[in-house]
């Protein structure tokens, strides 16, 4: 099956999502905890809050926070443009497992130079969370899969056109709003994961 990665939205308080999380992990490939207002030791409980909840450490990214990730043994970060570059963590943390967030075909390049894992690209397609910026689109994420690093495709993905990011060579997804804000998380994850085992197309069914 393909990846799910399901990304936190920065404002619910962790015991919010450590219930929805509770349910949905074991459908999901990763959790990334994106919690650009909270501090070291802020993400370090989080970690703890989940981890007691019996979520696996090795479904958990930390977003930015190379330390964090580090010091609670998480499965990896997810770097942004402003973080430290993935060839100095990936020299001196081989253990991590990292991600770099791009936009462009030049900065993919530049991740897999850097030894990169994997890329987490968008936004694909219109996005709440962007709505002054024009989305990259299914060619631009065509183009890109053809790097030869895994592509976890973000931005506006929905079960309807999962499909149509899968059949341009995505690896996977990411889904922020989709499931965490969703009214019934474990059945919008499902819906996810039903698109994601058949790679061709949303059938409406849930597992």
């Amino acid at each position: 099956m393909k990846e799910l990665h399901i990304i936190s939205n920065g404002h619910m308080p962790i015991e919010q999502l450590r219930e929805i999380v509770v349910d949905i992990h074991p459908y999901v490939t990763a959790i990334h905890l994106r919690e650009k207002q909270k501090t070291a030791r802020e993400l370090f409980h989080a970690v703890q809050l989940l981890t007691d909840a019996n979520i696996p450490l090795s479904k958990i990214i930390i977003n930015d926070r190379v330390d964090v990730a580090l010091v609670t043994r998480a499965r990896g970060v997810q770097l942004a443009f402003h973080s430290l570059d993935a060839a100095i963590v990936k020299a001196d943390f081989p253990q991590l497992m990292l991600g770099s967030s791009i936009h462009s075909y030049d900065e993919g390049q530049k991740a897999k130079e850097n030894g990169a894992d994997y890329v987490l690209f968008g936004h694909v397609f219109p996005s709440q969370s962007k709505p002054d910026k024009p989305p990259k689109g299914l060619e631009e994420l065509s183009r890109l899969t053809q790097l030869d690093i895994p592509v976890i495709a973000i931005g506006g993905i929905t079960p309807e056109n999962t499909g149509q990011v899968l059949q341009a060579g995505a690896k996977g997804i990411a889904v922020m709003s989709g499931v965490i804000e969703a009214r019934d998380p474990l059945v919008a994850v499902k819906a996810y994961v039903n698109v994601l085992k058949d790679g061709d197309g949303y059938s409406g069914k849930f597992i």
